[in-house]
C-alpha cells in the first residue's frame, strides 16, 4: 500500500494486490471516496470507478474492517471540527518560511496544533517556527477550512 497526497483533494491509496490487480482509493477532503479497479493487461487504465458518499464509504468499511481509521483523518466531532495531517512537500514554496507566512488561522480559520518532523513532535508550533520539506502539519478546523489550508499549503 502507499499513499500520495493530492493536495486540495485528498489522498490517494493505491495497492497492488498478490494477483497483480492494481486498485486506487481516492479520499476526498469532502468526506466521500473513489475506487478505482485499473485492467490487468494495462495496470495503468482504468477499467472500472466507483464515486462513493461519505455514508456508502461508512458501510463499505464496516464490511471491510470494522475498526479503520484514515491516517490523515484523524478526529471528528458533533461539532463539525476535524483534525488532519497535511505534509509539506520538499517542493513546497512553504519549505524554509514560517508558519506565520502562511496566515492559515487568518485566512482559514485553521489551527495549527503540532509539526511532526522525522521522529519528532513540536507541538503548538509559534509563528516563527520555520517548516521544512517533509513535516506533517497537525490542523483543526472546519472541513472547508482544513480543505482551504490543504490548499494553502499544497502550493509549490
Amino acid at each position: 500500500m502507499s499513499t500520495t497526497p493530492l493536495p486540495g483533494i485528498g489522498v490517494q491509496y493505491d495497492l497492488t494486490t498478490r494477483e497483480h490487480r492494481h486498485l486506487s482509493v481516492v479520499a476526498h477532503r469532502d468526506g466521500t471516496r473513489t475506487v478505482n479497479v485499473y485492467r490487468g493487461d494495462d495496470p495503468d487504465a482504468c477499467a472500472q470507478s466507483v464515486h462513493l458518499t461519505g455514508a456508502e464509504t461508512a458501510s463499505l468499511i464496516d464490511a471491510l474492517m470494522p475498526s479503520h481509521h484514515s491516517p490523515n483523518l484523524l478526529h471528528t466531532t458533533d461539532l463539525g471540527l476535524l483534525a488532519e495531517r497535511v505534509e509539506i512537500s520538499a517542493h513546497s514554496y512553504w519549505n524554509g518560511r514560517v508558519l506565520g507566512e502562511t496566515r492559515l488561522r487568518t485566512e482559514t480559520g485553521v489551527s495549527v496544533v503540532a509539526v511532526l518532523r522525522r521522529a519528532d513532535a513540536i507541538p503548538s508550533p509559534t509563528p516563527d517556527f520555520r517548516l521544512a520539506g517533509g513535516d506533517t502539519l497537525i490542523v483543526i478546523g472546519t472541513r472547508e477550512g482544513v480543505s482551504a489550508a490543504a490548499s494553502i499549503l499544497g502550493r509549490e
